[in-house]
């Protein structure tokens, strides 16, 4: 028994070694992104049909892309292609030829990335130039935020933007990649620095919330009285906690119930524009469940509550919290 533990433990280890690298200490650390910085916006931004956002379901950075792209209609100059995942070969692939591909890997080729690169979603191609705009998503949402012949909301307005800068920041490290450094995590010690960092952070998001609240004016956003770039960031990360993350990741020592002001916070985020069907539940638990093969060997995908339990009401919030979404413009 003794001996097949140890085996297990070292093909495990070769597995998560190709699931995503890590330090020596065996704290996960994410590859950097193919066409990271963002090109100018382009001149032909307001053209209809001239430009593509490459999104896949289950990813939560593309989910964030997808959000930006509903919340400021941008649908008549950018056109949404959804990709899929190919667990057995591990990429993603069109549904149909894109631009002469088949998988975005090839996409990624044609578009000059170079050899060895990780092709990740989100995407977003120009078809006149034939190329990648940027397909890293942070700078992919603040462009997208720049984007003309939208509608007029701006996720990063003045009054907000160096607490947004601040909370865009740790929410990256702590909570957007937090689960990820708990779940890919190779040892105990890793994953408990990364636990306490993501429920540390979590703690300082629920205080701020609820003092936004306070003395009777209605509940604000993260980081002020308008919705974010930063909440566009934590939304994706908290709307599969219970269903992905907290099971599969190992992330539920506090489930959300217990922080109720983010528990009213994603309600209300939920109940945007567009928000909703950006949310494939479905999806996220097949593919979650179903891919990473060295977390959840047997490939089972277990079941989960439904999505409309978990953007409800809060049963530690008053009966009137949180019961209206506020959207500027």
């Amino acid at each position: 028994m003794r001996s097949a533990r140890h085996l297990w433990h070292w093909q495990w280890l070769q597995l998560m070694n190709g699931l995503g690298p890590a330090d020596a200490q065996g704290h996960y650390r994410r590859p950097p992104a193919a066409f990271a910085e963002a090109l100018a916006l382009p001149d032909d931004a307001d053209a209809a049909d001239a430009h593509v956002l490459i999104v896949g379901r289950s990813c939560p950075w593309a989910h964030r892309a997808w959000l930006v792209w509903a919340l400021r209609q941008l649908q008549a100059t950018i056109t949404l292609v959804v990709v899929e995942p190919d667990p057995e070969e591990g990429r993603w692939r069109f549904s149909e030829p894109f631009e002469g591909c088949s998988t975005l890997a090839e996409l990624y080729g044609r578009c000059g990335a170079p050899p060895g690169s990780r092709a990740t979603v989100p995407v977003l191609y120009t078809r006149r130039r034939q190329q990648v705009v940027v397909g890293e998503s942070a700078r992919l949402i603040e462009l997208l935020n720049r984007w003309p012949a939208g509608r007029d909301l701006d996720l990063d307005p003045p009054g907000q933007r160096a607490a947004t800068a601040a909370w865009r920041e740790r929410l990256q490290t702590s909570v957007n990649d937090g689960v990820y450094r708990c779940g890919f995590a190779r040892s105990q010690a890793a994953y408990d620095s990364a636990e306490a960092d993501l429920f540390e952070t979590l703690d300082a998001a629920e205080q701020a919330l609820a003092a936004s609240g306070t003395s009777g004016s209605e509940p604000g956003w993260l980081s002020g009285p308008c919705p974010s770039l930063a909440d566009v960031q934590l939304f994706p990360t908290l709307i599969r906690l219970e269903l992905v993350y907290g099971p599969l990741f190992g992330v539920s020592r506090r489930p959300l119930w217990q922080f109720p002001a983010l528990w009213q916070w994603r309600s209300r985020f939920h109940q945007l524009p567009g928000v909703a069907d950006s949310c494939s539940p479905e999806a996220w638990r097949r593919d979650y469940f179903g891919a990473l093969f060295p977390l959840h060997p047997s490939g089972i995908v277990p079941a989960g509550p439904a999505l409309a339990t978990l953007v409800g009401r809060c049963p530690l919030a008053p009966a009137d919290a949180g019961s209206t979404p506020r959207t500027p413009g």
